[in-house]
């Protein structure tokens, strides 16, 4: 009755005895790329074409493996299988790694064989990488966190923009409120004297307001300030409008992106918010994975936490804030909303992960149905509940009804 502790490497299957002693070998070729298949199928459960061949020829009684994933088929094929991690004959073939690579003729110096690993371990790198990379929704995910960066510049570079601008037209700041028409006037005009109404209009802003704004330009307590100046002041705005084109961009592509990708839950929340969702989650598998009440709260785990540790309530909803019947509900309603949102994401996630049929409309009618109720039903706030009292003033009132019970048992005593 024969033991054997298998150990599979790249070189090849080699079988040991239960003191560590080499009892026979199959190697692999030299092929890289062939070498690179194995190792992949080898991580999904298949065992090396080497070691099946090895099997075959001792006929062991047993068979100590290290991979738990080979254990299924090797049962298949009639072997008693063991799993032991780190057992002698794997510590004694790492070991002398170099010694058994040359003593079995897989290659004739040591410079060789790191000279095969090193290629070998490049090539299985690249391969992983671009399997990574064909997940598209992590293409999404980049996006979108590109997307969020860019409106962090933008915002640091238009309050920038405001303050320097200020100096010369510091009305301007609160007549205009949007990043990127404060930036497109700046651009367009420059100087304060050259912003009149008509070309205002012509910029898209509606005629009360172009109006309102030359008017502002033309009485300005701001100072004068030379060309020099200016093109500065001109060459900032113009890297915020160089963003916002950079955002619209991005935004189309994920749009395109996520509809090939996560078409329901797209449909249900919009592409920018699902792809923010895949993000916190990190892939369309892992938010599939996981139930309502945690996507829910999706972006809120910060607060979700501190409720849980300090006893106070914790969060209704985390990024789907951001869905528009949430943010525009009023306050009472909010939770019944994010709660109804969130489990039609779920429901979303799973079939575009694990299926891919589209079922968005369906969801989205459904959704909508479920908001009219919550509407309806909740449309005024619930009473307010009496505020409890605090615990200081209960434990002192605690402590005075039994010093009045015990005063009363005294006076009954005496």
């Amino acid at each position: 009755m024969m033991k054997v502790y298998l150990v599979e490497h790249a070189l090849g299957s080699f079988a040991f005895d239960e003191n560590g002693k080499l009892i026979d070998f199959i190697l692999n070729s030299r092929d890289v790329g062939n070498v690179v298949e194995l190792l992949l199928a080898n991580e999904k459960g298949d065992p090396f074409p080497s070691t099946l061949e090895l099997l075959s020829k001792l006929k062991p009684s047993e068979v100590y493996i290290e991979n738990e994933t080979e254990v299924p088929k090797l049962q298949a094929q009639g072997f008693k299988v063991n799993l032991k991690s780190h057992h002698l004959g794997a510590k004694e073939f790492r070991q002398n790694l170099v010694k058994y690579g040359i003593e079995t003729k897989f290659a004739a110096t040591e410079d060789d064989i790191y000279s095969f690993l090193y290629n070998l371990s490049f090539e299985y790198t690249r391969r992983k990488l671009r399997s990574a990379a064909q997940k598209r929704d992590l293409l999404a995910i980049q996006a979108i966190r590109a997307i969020d960066d860019i409106d962090k510049s933008i915002n640091l570079f238009s309050e920038r923009l405001r303050e320097w601008y200020s100096l010369h037209f510091p009305e301007l700041d609160k007549l205009v409120e949007e990043h990127d028409i404060y930036a497109k006037i700046v651009s367009t005009f420059g100087y304060r004297d050259n912003i009149t109404a008509d070309k205002l209009i012509s910029l898209g802003l509606n005629e009360a307001r172009s109006k309102r704004l030359a008017d502002a330009a033309s009485k300005s307590i701001g100072a004068d300030i030379s060309e020099d100046d200016i093109n500065s002041i001109k060459s900032l705005s113009d890297t915020i409008l160089s963003l916002y084109g950079i955002r619209n961009s991005l935004s189309d592509y994920v749009e395109s992106v996520m509809r090939e990708v996560a078409p329901n839950v797209t449909a249900l929340v919009g592409a920018n918010l699902g792809a923010r969702l895949l993000s916190l989650a990190g892939s369309l598998e892992t938010l599939s994975k996981m139930p309502a009440s945690t996507i829910q709260v999706l972006g809120a785990e910060k607060a979700l936490f501190r409720a849980l540790r300090g006893g106070s309530r914790p969060p209704k909803h985390g990024i789907i804030f951001q869905f528009p019947d949430i943010h525009s509900s009023p306050r009472w309603q909010r939770g019944k909303i994010a709660r109804a949102l969130a489990a039609k994401l779920a429901i979303a996630a799973r079939v575009d992960n694990y299926s891919g049929r589209y079922i968005g409309d369906q969801l989205t009618d459904q959704l909508k149905k479920r908001v009219e109720e919550i509407k309806t039903k909740y449309a005024q706030p619930p009473p307010r509940k009496a505020e409890a009292e605090p615990k200081k003033e209960r434990r002192e009132g605690r402590r005075d009804r039994g010093r009045r019970r015990r005063d009363k048992k005294g006076r009954r005593g005496r």
